[in-house]
């Protein structure tokens, strides 16, 4: 089976002193040729917070010039990253603040799904971690109630895919508390690893419920380090997917190489994911 490997947006562009993960606003068209050279099927695109009305998700203009890259790359845009949430979850303001940024919250989402719509991309990945770690129950439920909302209201054919700290049967409940037609799971095989939980089950409990799974190596309890050479056990990981059948997208966010050596650096990953896929 050809599994549809892609490339975390910035990924392909160096960092500049902005950290493992941003939206690279000087090079994100550049970065569709690139993931081409490397043999990558889609690019994962990334919504954050910073500078988010430049992000070209946010206007009809933008949203023209990424189909243009996609026809002329032929790498494809299957998913959304939306990494603004991480930084605005409205669960952890209180009050009045609480209301203004869940409004806020609401408006940018809708513009967000508005743009994937007319791209055709079909997945909007929610990241509920770090700083948006949903912590206590009412946090769950009112991050329930909010999403809910959301999906009534998101475009036909749109899925959403929550990425969590939750161990495997809990992440798993907490899904089906949304009904039948409720979310799936974005996998993050390095944050997995980081919590220390068994990928064998994870995958095995959320079985169809795993919409796109992220491709990255971290040390228990800490860092993301190169593929390979942490906590990560592709063994049983790889074990799970070809016991669900699993057939989505892999997409590689591992850790960055030298500064400037990022082509090099992906290639690698890309000929790393290609050898584990090669065995479903």
């Amino acid at each position: 089976m050809k599994y549809s490997t892609g490339i975390m947006q910035g990924r392909l562009t160096e960092p500049r002193g902005r950290g493992i993960q941003f939206f690279p606003f000087e090079n994100w068209e550049r970065e569709f040729d690139l993931a081409g050279e490397c043999g990558l099927d889609e690019i994962e695109f990334i919504f954050d917070y910073e500078d988010f009305e430049k992000n070209p998700l946010w206007s009809d203009e933008g949203v023209k010039k990424i189909r243009e890259r996609i026809n002329a790359s032929k790498v494809q845009v299957h998913a959304v990253c939306f990494d603004y949430f991480m930084r605005r979850p409205f669960y952890k303001f209180q009050g009045e603040e609480e209301k203004a940024v869940r409004e806020e919250n609401t408006m940018v989402m809708n513009r967000v799904l508005d743009a994937m719509d007319k791209l055709g991309a079909g997945l909007l990945e929610i990241p509920l971690v770090d700083g948006s770690s949903l912590s206590s129950e009412t946090e769950k439920e009112t991050f329930r109630e909010w999403l809910k909302e959301g999906m009534e209201h998101a475009p036909g054919g749109i899925r959403f895919g929550l990425e969590t700290d939750l161990a495997p049967r809990e992440f798993k409940a907490y899904l089906l508390s949304f009904g039948e037609a409720g979310p799936g799971a974005n996998y993050d095989s390095g944050n997995s690893s980081g919590l220390g939980y068994d990928p064998y089950e994870e995958t095995t409990v959320l079985r169809d419920r795993i919409l796109n799974i992220h491709i990255k190596d971290r040390l228990f309890h800490g860092t993301t380090v190169k593929l390979g050479t942490g906590s990560a056990d592709f063994e049983r990981l790889f074990k799970g997917l070809k016991e669900i059948g699993y057939s989505g997208s892999f997409i590689l966010q591992a850790a960055r190489g030298r500064d400037g050596n990022e082509k090099e650096t992906v290639a690698g990953q890309a000929a790393f994911l290609k050898e584990w896929t090669a065995r479903l």
